[in-house]
């Protein structure tokens, strides 16, 4: 349970953002604009992501005094927010130029073909870049060390500690209890579980393209 709200924080923040930024990149920002912050999208892809942990506990943690499940879904956005943003872009420029063209020659503004042709054509390739971008959130753990911390209680709200399973993993794999040990490997199954449920569920929602 806190895994899922701490990705389902990280997915209410990077996802509104990503979807925006990309829009934005392929449909109107002008091209050294969009050269650029396709740049530091890439940049901000690779940059590890203990030193996301460290910047969300100097910019969230250090502030509230208190480690939290926001803190932790911070830290996720934002290495969730990179893949977001590149699929969307990639995604919305795979999309036909003539499909623009016969939505603004009907008489549709930029706005509406965007929002009403171009953003439903691209729909399962956005869903499927989230979903990874989800997955991939799902499985950090460095960053929730520096943020949620763990706690061995059921999760009673956003800005307190909370526990997760890969921190859980990470706790509980190299201890010399057997117990313990079993914990792990049921947490990484459950972990796997969980994200093959994700992409079975984006897949069954996007099977039916709207291009």
């Amino acid at each position: 349970m806190s895994t899922l709200i701490l990705v389902g924080v990280a997915a209410a923040i990077s996802i509104p953002i990503g979807v925006l930024a990309a829009i934005y990149l392929s449909e109107f920002a002008p091209k050294k604009v969009a050269r650029w912050i396709r740049f530091a999208t890439n940049v901000l892809s690779g940059v590890p992501s203990i030193i996301v942990g460290i910047f969300a506990y100097g910019a969230i943690v250090l502030r509230t005094d208190t480690f939290s499940a926001f803190a932790g879904g911070f830290a996720l956005a934002i290495l969730m927010l990179p893949i977001i943003v590149r699929t969307t872009d990639e995604a919305l420029q795979i999309v036909p130029q003539e499909v623009r063209w016969a939505s603004v020659g009907v008489g549709a503004s930029n706005f509406h073909t965007v929002l009403k042709i171009v953003l439903p054509a691209a729909l399962p390739a956005i869903v499927t870049g989230t979903t990874l971008a989800i997955a991939r959130a799902a499985g950090e753990t460095a960053p929730l060390i520096f943020t949620a911390l763990f706690t061995q209680f059921w999760p009673n709200g956003l800005f307190e500690p909370i526990p997760s399973l890969s921190v859980l993993i990470y706790n509980y794999a190299t201890v010399p209890y057997q117990n313990q040990k079993e914990l792990a490997w049921a947490a990484s199954l459950l972990l796997v579980v969980l994200i093959l449920f994700a992409s079975i569920i984006s897949r069954w929602a996007t099977r039916k393209s709207v291009y």
